[in-house]
């Protein structure tokens, strides 16, 4: 691909996504969207906006995408930044990998907007994609047969602990469209009793104890983050019944890994399906270093395979052209 991999050129890139506690949370977001946002998307990915009650989203739509298949991808930023605009780069790459639609919410962000705003925000646009999905798929089923909406969520960082609120918070009847849930890197405890938090010296090369401590500080009160609504690996075994099939993709010099582990532990034991993807020598979302890494390019081809082959394994996709994209429900939304 003519990448020459330079770690150290990632690293100064990635540690652009970590609030540190000597930053403004102003000049964290200038610093991250002027790292991240980019006029030119990859792979001829179109972009539009919809809004969906008073949540602004982009919709990134490859030139072939699965018409039954829409992905919602919660972004990370330590819960006070990230946007649609300094994301749409990765999802677009994320959408043409999986061949699906991509949806990325524009959600309130903290401190200004604490805990539970983002999680409103992300129901509200879940609650209206799966109406719009169920709409088309009643339009497209063939006769004496009914189909369900087919909803993939992905999420990084801190936005992890925003999905998995979404779907602990979901009846079953919705919980049960959500054929998949991605997570890069996720943050899964950032309670006082956190491992990363108590341990007597918690870093790795992007991430820091301080970091997570400040942002869960500015998204929440303290005592609520040991809710499972802000660390879910502290959810009960009853609230992780008929959880999503999950897929964790991290480095495996990440101090989020432990988490990771236990969380991949804990939903197996509840009889769900979950992967651990841990890709040697590699740190806190490698993935958005692919100028500089080419295994970032093999980290995220991999993604693209677990969601297609899943799909592929349920029954036979309907593939739709970019062009098409004007005639269907999301235009008009």
């Amino acid at each position: 691909m003519g990448i020459t991999n330079d770690r150290k050129g990632a690293i100064k890139k990635l540690k652009l996504l970590s609030y540190q506690p000597k930053q403004t949370v102003d000049s964290f977001r200038r610093t991250l969207e002027a790292e991240f946002k980019t006029i030119f998307l990859p792979n001829r990915v179109e972009c539009h906006e919809v809004k969906h009650a008073t949540v602004t989203c982009d919709i990134l739509s490859p030139e072939i995408y699965a018409s039954n298949r829409v992905l919602i991808y919660i972004h990370g930023g330590c819960f006070v930044a990230g946007s649609r605009a300094s994301y749409r780069s990765f999802c677009s790459s994320l959408a043409s990998k999986a061949f699906s639609r991509v949806i990325v919410p524009e959600f309130r962000l903290s401190p200004a907007y604490p805990c539970p705003a983002a999680i409103e925000d992300i129901q509200t646009v879940f609650r209206a994609v799966y109406t719009e999905e169920q709409v088309a798929c009643s339009l497209n089923a063939e006769e004496g047969k009914t189909k369900t909406p087919e909803i993939i969520i992905a999420a990084d960082g801190s936005g992890a602990s925003l999905a998995c609120a979404l779907i602990l918070n979901l009846r079953d009847r919705y919980r049960s469209c959500i054929k998949h849930l991605i997570l890069f890197s996720p943050w899964l405890d950032v309670s006082p009793t956190s491992r990363i938090l108590t341990a007597k010296k918690a870093n790795d090369e992007i991430l820091n104890a301080d970091v997570i401590r400040q942002s869960a500080s500015d998204y929440t009160y303290a005592a609520n983050t040991s809710s499972p609504s802000v660390s879910p690996l502290l959810a009960t075994d009853e609230q992780l019944q008929n959880f999503p099939p999950t897929f964790i993709q991290m480095g495996e010099k990440e101090i989020l890994l432990d988490d990771a582990k236990a969380f991949t532990k804990r939903l197996i034991a509840n009889g769900n399906k979950c992967t651990l993807d841990v890709w040697p020598d590699m740190m806190f979302m490698f993935q958005m270093a692919d100028e500089y890494l080419h295994v970032s390019h093999l980290a995220m081809d991999k993604v693209g395979t677990v969601i297609t082959e899943y799909f592929a394994g349920l029954e036979k996709i309907q593939i739709e052209n970019q062009p098409k994209l004007e005639h269907s429900l999301h235009s008009e939304a």
